[in-house]
């Protein structure tokens, strides 16, 4: 059923042009399949996993023929301008065991490279879990890993998504976010996504106009000029402050409309392009999914 919102839409542009409106599909058949996929909800913009999301080994997203994404798009899609990838959801590089570090570190090197190999845009990771350790012990090690998968990579960036704070998760706070960010020679190629669903369940109140003020003030004060780079734009299952990753469809969770529309259409973040992960009826966005979205997002 599709939710009107009772905010109004307006006509304000981003600073840095028409601002891509999408979401996850499946990468099943290969490069082609996906965007075909993501034309089909109207996306703008979609996200994939260039590699397995859960398993250790770098099983690529099959090319199918294209030579990379250019090609693809070309080929295949009438609406599609851009592709991202999520990093495999096992990459942990705050963990306190060196096996895992070294698998995580090595994953997400193969994984930035094959991303940047065939024209990617940015790769979206998970850091992972510091296992009680603390964070400050285990920063200088994530900031290792990152720097080297940006070494290794070409012409593609790499987002560190916040986390809705579950357990010893890393991300959860914006302080965190620009720690992971800093003693890192990105060259311009380290950001970070905001997920609205993750932000919400991190205890960020943004449900008012001071909320949503309040958060814009700590990105200002806290973040990176030009650190945002992508939205991941989900309700939430869960209530405020529950430190749970579960994503509802848009308008039928504890967040709403309103608020979404007011916090992503905040002047500090109106230029990010916007990707849903919402369950749609179990396969991901639909159509309608991505159709609400925009009519919402300026």
């Amino acid at each position: 059923m599709r939710i009107q919102a009772s905010w109004e839409r307006q006509t304000v542009l981003g600073t840095t042009g028409r601002r891509l409106v999408g979401g996850h599909v499946s990468a099943a058949g290969g490069l082609g399949k996906a965007i075909a996929r993501g034309d089909d909800i109207g996306a703008e913009i979609v996200q994939i996993f260039s590699n397995s999301p859960r398993g250790w080994k770098a099983q690529r997203i099959s090319l199918a023929g294209f030579e990379g994404v250019a090609d693809a798009i070309s080929a295949v899609a009438t609406r599609v301008e851009r592709v991202v990838s999520h990093a495999s959801y096992l990459i942990n590089l705050a963990t306190p065991e060196a096996d895992l570090y070294e698998k995580s570190s090595t994953l997400l090197a193969e994984t930035m490279y094959f991303a940047g190999s065939i024209g990617i845009s940015s790769v979206v990771l998970h850091v992972g879990s510091h296992r009680g350790a603390g964070f400050m012990a285990q920063l200088p090690q994530v900031r290792g890993a990152i720097q080297a998968a940006l070494d290794v990579s070409e012409g593609v960036d790499l987002l560190i998504e916040n986390s809705a704070g579950a357990g010893d998760s890393v991300g959860s706070s914006l302080e965190e976010i620009a720690a992971v960010l800093g003693g890192v020679d990105s060259g311009g190629r380290l950001g970070m996504c905001l997920d609205t669903q993750h932000l919400f369940a991190a205890g960020f109140d943004y449900l008012s106009a001071d909320g949503v003020k309040a958060f814009a003030d700590e990105i200002y004060s806290v973040l990176p000029a030009g650190a945002l780079r992508c939205i991941h734009l989900n309700d939430s299952k869960v209530r405020l402050g529950a430190h749970v990753d579960r994503h509802e469809n848009l308008g039928e969770g504890e967040i709403g409309i309103d608020a979404l529309a007011g916090l992503v259409n905040h002047p500090l973040l109106v230029s990010t392009d916007v990707v849903l992960e919402t369950p749609g009826d179990g396969d991901g966005p639909r159509r309608i999914d991505v159709e609400l979205a925009r009519s919402f997002v300026i």
